[in-house]
C-alpha cells in the first residue's frame, strides 16, 4: 500500500514511498531489511527530516526509527550512554539532564534523531570539540543481509568509516556516545562592528569554550556568542525563551513575509534585525542553552573550510554581497569545530569554520546560492551532507580524501546497493541509470 507525499522539514523535497514502516525493535528492522533483500527494493531512514537535501528519499522502503527511541543504559563511571538511533537530541539531553549528564556539544537545533545527526556531520561550535560523530564510542547497525554488526574502534569496518556514512553502510539502531557531567555554562550575547571581530577573531575562538557569530547582510553588526563553564547558579531562562520565541519566531516570520512579498525591503530589515540585537548574559545548563526554536522555515546551504581561512573568507564574502545586491535578510552564520579522522567528516583532519548561508522559504536563492559556492571554493569548501549544494564526484573526490576508500568499503557491505537511492547514485557517480530517471521524475523539489 502506497503511503501519502513526505516532505522533509524545510519543504524542499517531496517524495511517495512505496511503503513506510516503524519497526519497534532492533530485531524487526533486521526481518524488514531481509524482506527488502528478497523484494530487490532499496532502503532508507527518515529521522526528522532536517535536512535539505533528498538523502533520506526512497521511492521503495522508507523506515522510520521513531518507535526506536530511548537511553537503553548509562555508565557514569566510563561516562557513556547508550542510546536507541530514533532518539531526538532535545529527548535525549532532558533525560541525561535528570541523571546529571549532557553531551560535550551540540548545533543550534535538537529536532533531529540521534543517528541522523550523527550520520551526517551535524555538528556545534568550539574548536575543543569535533562533530556530534566524534562523540561516538560505538555503532550497532543492520547490513545489508540483515545481520546486526557491532562497529568500535576494534571492529573490521572502521569506525572512522561508519560514524559519517550517511546511511550508505547499513542501518545504524545504537549508539554508545561519551557523556560528560553537565556543567553551567555562562552563555554571553553582544554585538560587534564587523572589523572588530575580525581583528579578534582568534583570540574569541581560542579562549571561549563556544564561540560562533552572525553576520547581517548589508550592515557592520555582527552578533557574537560565548559560552564558557561557569560556577554560579543556574537560573531560571523562561523569560529568555519566551523572548527569543517570539522575537526570532514571530516577529520575523512577520518580517520575513514581508521580505518576501516586497523583496527591496531586505536590505532594510537585515540592518533593522542587526539594530536590534541585544545584550545578555544568562547561566544556566547545556539543554536549556545549546538549541533554540526554529519555526522560521529557510533553504540552506553549509561549507566547512580551513580554520586559517575565515576571516579570509568573510570579507570576501562581503565584497560579494555588497557588489551583486542579493536580496537577502537572513545572517550568515558561523561556527567553529576541531578537526577529526572520520573520513567523511568536513572536518577531516583539519580544525575547520563553518559558513551558513541561508534564504527565506520562497525567495530566490538560486545565484545568492551558486555565487557564495563560488566565494568558498577558493578555501577548499566541503559542503555539508545535509545542506544544500551543486557539487559533483569529481569534485567530492577532490575535496575528501576518503571518499574513494568509502565507497569500496560500502559496495563490499552493499553490493546490491540495498542502502542507496538515487540521490546518490548520481552524486557519487554509482551506475544505476534507471534510478537517476527516477530521481527526477518523482522526487519534488520547490524554492
Amino acid at each position: 500500500m502506497k503511503e501519502a507525499y513526505w516532505k522533509n522539514w524545510a519543504e524542499t523535497v517531496y517524495f511517495e514511498p512505496h511503503q513506510v514502516a516503524y519497526p519497534t525493535s532492533i530485531n524487526e528492522v533486521c526481518q524488514l531489511v531481509k524482506k527488502a533483500n528478497v523484494k530487490k527494493q532499496q532502503v532508507r531512514v527518515i529521522g526528522a527530516g532536517h535536512s535539505f537535501t533528498p538523502i533520506f528519499v526512497s521511492e521503495d522502503y522508507l523506515l522510520s526509527l521513531d518507535k526506536l527511541s530511548g537511553i537503553v543504559s548509562m555508565d557514569g563511571q566510563k561516562q557513556t550512554a547508550v542510546v536507541l538511533a530514533g532518539t531526538r537530541l532535545y529527548d535525549l539531553a532532558k533525560h541525561l539532564a535528570a541523571k546529571g549528564f549532557s553531551q560535550e556539544n551540540l548545533g543550534d537545533i535538537n529536532m533531529q534523531s540521534l543517528a541522523g545527526a550523527i550520520l551526517t556531520g551535524t555538528h556545534g561550535t568550539g574548536i575543543q570539540f569535533g562533530s556530534l560523530a566524534t562523540q561516538v564510542v560505538e555503532l550497532k547497525m543492520v547490513n545489508a543481509e540483515g545481520e546486526l554488526l557491532t562497529i568500535n574502534a576494534e571492529s573490521e569496518v572502521p569506525l572512522q568509516a561508519a560514524a559519517v556514512s550517511l546511511g550508505l553502510l547499513g542501518i545504524v539502531v545504537e549508539v554508545t556516545i561519551r557523556i560528560i557531567p553537565s556543567p553551567t555554562y555562562r552563555f554571553e550575547s553582544k554585538k560587534m562592528h564587523f572589523q572588530d571581530v575580525l581583528q579578534n577573531m582568534d583570540h574569541f575562538i581560542a579562549e571561549n569554550r563556544h564561540f560562533e557569530c552572525y553576520l547581517f547582510p548589508y550592515s557592520d553588526t555582527v552578533q557574537i556568542k560565548m559560552m564558557n563553564l561557569s560556577d554560579q547558579k543556574p537560573q531560571s531562562i523562561r523569560r529568555h525563551q519566551l523572548e527569543a520565541l517570539v522575537v526570532e519566531n514571530y516577529v520575523y516570520q512577520f518580517l520575513s513575509e514581508v521580505a518576501r512579498v516586497v523583496p527591496p525591503t531586505t536590505y532594510w530589515i537585515s540592518r533593522l534585525s542587526a539594530k536590534a540585537i541585544g545584550s545578555s548574559v544568562i547561566h544556566a545548563k547545556s539543554c536549556d542553552l545549546f538549541a533554540t526554536a526554529r519555526n522560521v522555515r529557510f533553504r540552506e546551504m553549509e561549507y566547512s573550510i580551513p580554520l586559517e581561512n575565515v576571516r579570509e573568507a568573510l570579507i570576501a564574502i562581503r565584497t560579494k554581497m555588497a557588489k551583486e545586491g542579493y536580496q537577502v535578510h537572513f545572517p550568515i552564520e558561523v561556527r567553529m569545530v576541531k578537526g577529526d579522522d572520520l573520513w567523511l567528516s568536513t572536518a577531516y583532519e583539519r580544525d575547520s569554520a563553518y559558513i551558513a548561508i541561508h534564504m527565506y522559504r520562497g525567495m530566490p536563492y538560486e545565484k545568492y546560492f551558486q555565487d557564495m559556492d563560488s566565494v568558498l571554493q577558493v578555501y577548499e569548501a566541503r559542503p555539508h551532507w545535509g545542506k544544500m549544494h551543486n557539487m559533483n564526484m569529481d569534485q567530492l573526490q577532490r575535496l575528501y580524501p576518503k571518499l574513494e576508500a568509502f565507497l569500496r568499503l560500502r559496495e563490499q557491505l552493499d553490493p546490491t546497493g540495498l542502502f542507496l537511492n538515487a540521490y546518490f547514485e548520481k552524486l557519487f557517480a554509482i551506475s544505476n541509470k534507471g534510478n537517476v530517471e527516477r530521481l527526477q521524475n518523482s522526487v519534488t523539489f520547490t524554492s
